[in-house]
């Protein structure tokens, strides 16, 4: 990963990301050798080219939460999809103990 940029860093590690499973920003900060950087990590996907194929649905808080506004559509989006994969919720919260990416 030493000749990619932050940005394909990023990438890699949220496609590895299994359907199913959640992975924090920080937490994709640190695998992508970036510690301290979660904020980057959720800039990055703020600006994702529509229709991108990347997984960035299974990345969320480290409060096991959606980081979006609960009344967007974006919201909605993320959560039907992580619903879809078998990641339960209950109410806006996602069990991390149970549903975070441990690679």
């Amino acid at each position: 990963m030493d000749n990619m940029t932050s940005q394909q860093r990023l990438y890699s590690i949220i496609q590895q990301i299994p359907a199913g499973y959640v992975a924090t920003y920080g937490q994709v900060a640190e695998l992508a050798g970036l510690p301290g950087c979660a904020r980057m990590v959720g800039r990055t996907l703020s600006q994702l080219p529509s229709g991108s194929q990347l997984p960035w649905h299974r990345v969320i808080g480290a409060s096991g939460k959606i980081s979006l506004p609960v009344n967007t559509e974006s919201f909605s989006t993320q959560k039907n999809r992580l619903v879809s994969e078998g990641v339960q919720m209950s109410g806006i919260c996602i069990s991390l103990k149970t549903y975070q990416w441990r690679p």
